[in-house]
């Protein structure tokens, strides 16, 4: 491969569906001359064809939301309608970026779809993706806006009391922008889906890709009831106890092929192809309950990816949930495939 072609092909792994004006533009040849190296490519099997899909290694697609969390933890019990003496922290969250990064971390090739400002908080993002390897080059950058924040108060057990989001940037992602990366959406080893998205993002997804795996996280109950009448074209569901109510048809189904239904401290309820499974929690000290649910997501993908029987993905999801849960930051820091996979054999 001449050094031309791999510049190309640098460039079309970053954007499959770069028109042949614009990669011409941006390496400053002609256009003709960039359709001569497209079909050298082509012949040599490092493209695909049409949508400029580049031979690779397989990877993870999610499309959801990426936010500044901002959490309140009081110092003793909280009090209402009262100024609270505590601890505030920001970290970087949102529950599809949030799966993201537990993906990347857990050495899935991962790519997240998503919307950020023009602001400081956005470049933190795309500075510590980089750094863990997690890809956003298919995540827009909106110019003079701010990046979406999430404010939680937690009380004094460090469960969620209350929240609030601000998630205008998302609707960012439209219909047509996930058209142009119709290529990137087919090729994705699975894509997960969190319900922040609008209604039409997601009806567009759920009906038009047919021969694609979702998996969906349902965030909350308001929420969930986007994607209640796609519940059949998902392979993979992922509500608490008052979501899954709100998803149930009249005979109590929610029609998904694989429901992990999260219980909190009665563990989870499985249902795959209509059979139904219970598996109690594991025993765990709480220090932070927030963003477990994204780490039991990320596991359910590692299982998914590495095709883990049932018993082996509910162990895993739960062991990545655990050492969340054991963990003072939204994601550990520390989490790695080794330490889930010694932490599923402790357990």
């Amino acid at each position: 491969m001449t050094q031309r072609e791999q510049e190309i092909l640098a460039i079309i792994k970053d954007d499959p569906t770069i028109s042949q004006q614009d990669l011409a533009d941006r390496i400053g040849i002609t256009r003709s001359s960039v359709a001569v190296h497209i079909t050298n490519l082509m012949k040599k099997g490092l493209i695909l064809g049409k949508g400029y899909v580049v031979l690779d290694e397989p990877y993870v697609l999610v499309i959801g939301g990426s936010n500044i969390d901002i959490q309140g933890f009081p110092s003793q019990s909280l009090r209402l309608h009262d100024s609270n003496v505590g601890e505030v922290k920001i970290s970087l969250g949102g529950v599809g970026r949030n799966i993201a990064e537990n993906c990347a971390r857990l050495g899935i090739k991962t790519r997240l779809l998503s919307a950020i400002g023009d602001d400081v908080y956005g470049q933190k993002m795309l500075s510590h993706a980089q750094s863990i390897g997690l890809i956003m080059s298919d995540t827009v950058v909106l110019a003079q806006q701010a990046t979406s924040t999430y404010l939680s108060i937690l009380d004094e057990s460090r469960d969620l009391h209350v929240a609030i989001n601000h998630m205008d940037a998302i609707e960012q992602v439209t219909v047509s922008m996930l058209k142009s990366k119709k290529s990137l959406i087919e090729h994705a080893v699975l894509v997960v889906l969190d319900t922040n998205l609008s209604q039409d993002v997601l009806d567009y997804l759920l009906s038009n890709y047919a021969s694609t795996t979702f998996f969906v996280d349902t965030v909350s109950v308001t929420k969930a009831v986007k994607v209640k009448n796609h519940v059949t074209r998902i392979h993979t569901i992922k509500p608490n106890l008052l979501e899954a109510d709100v998803l149930r048809d009249e005979e109590g189904k929610i029609g998904a092929y694989r429901t992990f239904i999260s219980k909190g401290s009665q563990g989870v309820s499985v249902t795959v192809d209509d059979q139904l499974v219970d598996y109690p929690a594991i025993p765990t000290q709480v220090i932070n309950a927030t963003g477990a649910g994204d780490a039991f997501m990320a596991g359910l993908v590692y299982g998914y990816v590495k095709e883990l029987t049932l018993d082996e993905t509910v162990k895993t999801a739960m062991a990545a949930a655990m050492l969340t849960l054991s963990h003072p930051d939204t994601i550990h820091s520390e989490l790695s495939e080794e330490l889930l996979l010694k932490t599923v054999k402790e357990i």
